[in-house]
C-alpha cells in the first residue's frame, strides 16, 4: 500500500481506498516510492484518471508523483486546482470563476497561471510547512468548502456537514451552533464557489 492518497488537511496518507481524481505536486517520493516532500512545484494541480489511454506505472523513478483524491472538493481544499491540459475545459472554467470571485487581483482570462498558482501557494502552506487556514461563519461558506470539527474534515453541502472518510462521506449533520470555524480550503477558491464554481462532490 502506498502513501498517495490527500485529505482535506492536504496531508498524503496511505489507505486501500482509491480515489476518483488524479494530482500532481512534481516529483515527491525516492527511488523506494516513499513521500519525502510535501510539494517541488508550485503548481499543484488536479488530472483525469484517463487521458488519451495513457498508462502510467505508479511513483516512477525520477517522474512526477501520483497522488489521489476522493473527489474534486477534497483536491480543492487541499490546495490543488485543475490541470490545463487534461483538464482544458475545467481548467478554463475554473480560471473564469476564480477571476470572478477574485476580482481584487485585477487579473484577466490572459493573466499566466502561475500568477494564480503564487497566490494559491501562500493560501495553502506556511513557512513551517503547516496548512493554511482561516476563520469564518459558516453561514457564509459555498457548498463545496471544507472545514475542521472536531478534529476532523467537513464537507459544507445544503446547509448540513458531511464528514470526510477515505471511503466517502458519512451521514451528514446540521451546522453546529459556533461563531466561526476553521476553513481548510484556501480562501481563493471559497470565493471561486461562492463566484458559481460547482465541484465534483461524491455525494
Amino acid at each position: 500500500m502506498l502513501q498517495n492518497r490527500v485529505n482535506p488537511f492536504g496531508q498524503i496518507v496511505k489507505t486501500a481506498h482509491r480515489g476518483a481524481w488524479l494530482g500532481n505536486r512534481g516529483v515527491i517520493h525516492n527511488a523506494g516510492k516513499e513521500i519525502v516532500r510535501q510539494f517541488k512545484v508550485k503548481a499543484w494541480i488536479t488530472c483525469a484518471l484517463q487521458f488519451r489511454g495513457r498508462h502510467r506505472e505508479i511513483m516512477q523513478p525520477n517522474r512526477w508523483t501520483e497522488l489521489f483524491f476522493l473527489d474534486e472538493a477534497t483536491a480543492f481544499a487541499a490546495g490543488h486546482r485543475p490541470c490545463f491540459q487534461c483538464r482544458y475545459a475545467d481548467h478554463q472554467r475554473f480560471k473564469m470563476y476564480w477571476l470572478k470571485g477574485n476580482s481584487g487581483y485585477g487579473f484577466n482570462m490572459k493573466t499566466a497561471v502561475t500568477e494564480i498558482d503564487n497566490i494559491l501557494q501562500l493560501e495553502r502552506i506556511a513557512a513551517d510547512k503547516t496548512k493554511v487556514s482561516y476563520n469564518e461563519s459558516l453561514d457564509l461558506l459555498p457548498d463545496g468548502a471544507f472545514v475542521a470539527y472536531q478534529n476532523n474534515a467537513y464537507l459544507v453541502k445544503a446547509k448540513q456537514l458531511h464528514l470526510w472518510t477515505a471511503a466517502g462521506y458519512e451521514k451528514p449533520i446540521p451546522f453546529p451552533v459556533l461563531d466561526e470555524v476553521q476553513v481548510l480550503t484556501p480562501k481563493s477558491f471559497v470565493n471561486m464557489f461562492t463566484a458559481g464554481y460547482v465541484p465534483h462532490m461524491m455525494l
